[in-house]
């Protein structure tokens, strides 16, 4: 008879099955063949193949096992016959053999009776199956004074309470993964342990923490067939004799003399892969058992449970940092937008589009003198709070104060479609604050204020500029300048702007062309407009309006 194989209804899974000694179907790990579903028993039925077919007994399985539909305590199988275990159906296929002699590995009865055969244990992020299982022998790796029964199920539940206190208790990745190591170390008889984790973006392994029982902190590769295993069929593995595992043929294997190996990906409850732990011994084979792997799946699970805590913690410190920083400059929820996007600003700074606008209040001086430092301190931060509201309002960014003073970004950090519109919207709006204000202070025997702006458009350097020991978000370049002349050349009351700025807004306008105007510092003159309140149906440019001088 040819050599014959069980394959699965779906066509995932396929089992050899060797002639000359029973195989055990069923749901534990050691089993020979391991079929994890729960209609099927821990040992649930028993397979020997002889010379004229494949003898099949039930072991008192919940399920039952069917031969052909059939329920059977006992019965024969022949090629192409189906065999179902529980609700899982098998078809048994004959191998077909090339031509000529039969040429079997060198290994193959090694692998029979050595380990050869890989145990595996699905993974769930909603909880691995069998976490205070009992069933394995006492003999593997586990740090573990009690034998079989309650004291050793309670032992290991104590030893999983321990360590998930230790591991929520640290928030701090790195240290997180130190401690991950030595806990490992603490409760397994293993020579190395190592964690690698996904990059977030690329999902690419990333060498995190390897090291020996020694101290030995040098990096560990995962060996590559064993890590494309785990990671591609999200379960925990274990190779009792690696060199010689059909499954696990890479060159790593031998030329780090792994004998037996575990590993067991690190999974979150959203079942996404954050990255493996991997533990081994280099000297001797046979020893992790059913219990041990049982055991590495609860234990990986705390673990990603702690990485995912320790990294939301770090998101949490990185989105404060940011906001701490930031609302001084934007509106609470911008900032907040700002804070979660990690690229919303570039390191370094970059060139963008950007509409300026200055505005500064006429004849501050003069009002100054006849207020004392108190009065001045009130009458500022009362002005400051509502141009700063009509700012964030109109979604600007408050680059700075400069005396009496303010300079408000429209298009960085954040871009907008309009940006150009909600500065033109924002300076209407100023100018209409400050006449509610001066109607207040009025009433109250203060005096009133006359503002003027300047807003201009065009491509600036925008970043952080600053020494190391003080770094500001602001913009540099010549629209900054010549935003900051035409507020300079504006009347109390007057909103000034650029003929660059007319060509980008979207709004119609109502403005007022006025004559060329050599700005200070400028070799060419420039073209300004007066704006008027916006008009929602035509756009209004008059004849020219000489140029009012600033009363300072």
């Amino acid at each position: 008879m040819p050599p014959l194989r069980l394959v699965s209804s779906s066509g995932d899974q396929t089992f050899e099955l060797p002639e000359g000694r029973p195989l055990v179907v069923g749901r534990g790990v050691a089993s020979d063949i391991a079929i994890y579903d729960p209609t099927i028993s821990r040992r649930h039925a028993e397979l020997t193949v002889t010379p004229d077919g494949v003898l099949v007994k039930d072991l008192g399985s919940s399920n039952g096992t069917c031969i052909n539909g059939a329920r059977v305590e006992e019965g024969r199988l022949q090629p192409e016959d189906t065999l179902t275990f529980g609700k899982v159906t098998f078809r048994v296929t004959a191998r077909t053999m090339p031509a000529g002699p039969i040429q079997r590995p060198a290994i193959a009865a090694e692998g029979l009776h050595g380990g050869k055969i890989v145990r595996q244990l699905v993974v769930s992020g909603g909880g691995p199956p069998g976490i205070t299982s009992r069933d394995g022998p006492p003999a593997g790796q586990l740090k573990l004074a009690a034998d079989r029964g309650e004291a050793r199920q309670a032992m290991k539940l104590q030893m999983l309470l321990e360590v998930s206190r230790k591991l929520s208790a640290e928030l701090d990745l790195e240290r997180l993964l130190r401690t991950l190591v030595d806990t490992t170390f603490e409760i397994m008889s293993v020579d190395r342990v190592t964690v690698v984790l996904c990059n977030d973006e690329t999902g690419e392994l990333v060498p995190t923490i390897a090291r020996s029982r020694s101290g030995d902190a040098q990096p560990v590769q995962i060996p590559r067939s064993i890590a494309d295993k785990v990671l591609e069929e999200r379960v925990a593995v274990v190779s009792q004799n690696a060199p010689a595992d059909t499954r696990f043929r890479g060159q790593s294997i031998l030329l780090q003399n792994v004998r037996s190996a575990m590993c067991s990906p690190l999974m979150d409850n959203a079942d996404r892969v954050l990255g493996l732990l991997y533990v081994d011994n280099l000297t001797t084979t046979n020893t992790f058992t059913d219990e041990d792997l049982q055991f590495l799946v609860a234990f990986s699970g705390l673990a990603a449970v702690g990485i995912k805590n320790s990294r939301y913690a770090e998101q949490l410190r990185r989105e404060a940092t940011v906001r701490s920083n930031f609302e001084r400059y934007f509106a609470p929820n911008v900032a907040a937008d700002i804070a979660q996007q990690a690229e919303a600003i570039r390191q370094g700074g970059e060139r963008r589009p950007t509409t300026v606008l200055f505005s500064d209040i006429r004849g501050f001086t003069a009002i100054a003198e006849g207020m004392g430092p108190d009065a001045i301190a009130q009458f500022l931060s009362e002005y400051f709070t509502e141009m700063v509201e009509v700012i964030f309002e109109h979604g600007g960014t408050l680059d700075k104060f400069i005396g009496d003073a303010i300079m408000a970004l429209w298009g960085a950090p954040i871009a907008h479609t309009d940006d150009p519109d909600r500065a033109i919207r924002a300076a209407l709006s100023m100018q209409r604050a400050v006449a509610r204000l001066n109607e207040r202070w009025a009433s109250q025997g203060r005096p009133e204020i006359g503002v003027g702006i300047g807003i201009n458009h065009g491509e600036v350097f925008a970043g952080n500029i600053g020494s190391h020991r003080r770094l500001e978000y602001t913009v540099l370049g010549d629209p900054v300048n010549i935003a900051a002349r035409l507020c300079a050349e504006a009347a109390p009351g007057e909103i000034l702007v650029s003929e660059q700025v007319l060509r980008v807004v979207r709004d119609q306008l109502s403005c007022e062309y006025l004559p060329e105007m050599a700005l200070k510092g400028k070799a060419q003159v420039v073209q300004v407009y007066r704006l008027r309140e916006l008009q929602p149906q035509r756009t209004s440019v008059t004849a020219a309006v000489p140029l009012r001088s600033p009363n300072r």
